[in-house]
């Protein structure tokens, strides 16, 4: 299985705040299943000013830390990018590093507010998609505004955008609201990537098998491995040299 999210780096935003304990999601990743992973830390102007740069710095001190550990996680990085206008500014400034190119296209993790949609975000969409970079809403289920009207989210698809779900939302992790809204996504075929969007070792640990499980149960296991493999190494491939 491949993670196109989660927060494993240290120290860099509201993931594990040590190496031993990145090194010990790291190693829960590899026991349930998951091969490559994109660490994918915030971006979130006045909190997270994190940059392509810091992160490449970041991740590169990690992946020596797994190989002299013997881990065996393939890792790659992008970022997981809060909606705001300073986007503009920093995909001018090369600040945001994109999940990887399909179609033409650059993708991008975007993250709205949990607790609503920002007036006007449709026109942002249309702006990055104008300018080939096509946003991958993270966690839409997530949101409060969507959880009370999940049929919202089919206004940004149709506008473009590809879709990912928490794993963990969909085995009832983050409470029953976001689960109803993610079974929903799933029964209307809303859903293009699942992922954990890990961050720690108890509550939001970096595990896609239970999801992956539930779904070939609901859905069959073509529908699992299109979404915990096949539709992510799509996107991610170009990051890791061997092809596989």
């Amino acid at each position: 299985m491949i993670d196109i999210h989660c927060h494993l780096l240290p120290g860099i935003d509201d993931g594990p705040d040590t190496i031993e304990t990145a090194v010990k999601m790291a190693r829960l990743a590899v026991a349930d299943g998951i091969t490559h992973a994109i660490m994918t830390p915030h971006i979130h102007p006045g909190r997270w000013e994190n940059t392509t740069a810091i992160i490449a710095e970041t991740v590169k001190a990690y992946s020596e830390v797994l190989r002299r550990e013997n881990v065996a996680l393939k890792i790659g990085f992008a970022a997981e990018v809060r909606l705001t206008d300073q986007i503009f500014t920093l995909l001018e400034n090369g600040q945001i590093p994109f999940l990887g190119g399909v179609e033409g296209y650059q993708i991008m993790l975007l993250e709205f507010p949990h607790s609503h949609v920002i007036p006007g975000s449709n026109k942002l969409i249309d702006w990055l998609i104008r300018n080939q970079v096509r946003p991958l809403i993270v966690h839409p289920e997530r949101n409060k505004e969507i959880m009370a009207a999940p049929e919202r989210l089919k206004a940004f698809i149709d506008q473009g955008c590809m879709t990912q779900i928490t794993a963990g939302s969909l085995v009832g992790r983050f409470g029953d609201r976001a689960r109803a809204a993610a079974l929903y996504f799933l029964e209307n075929d809303q859903i293009d990537l699942i992922a954990t969007d890990a961050h720690n070792q108890g509550a939001r640990p970096p595990i896609l098998s239970e999801a992956a499980r539930f779904i070939a149960s609901e859905r069959g296991e073509d529908e699992a491995h299109r979404l915990v493999r096949d539709t992510p190494w799509r996107l991610v491939s170009g990051q890791f040299e061997s092809g596989e």
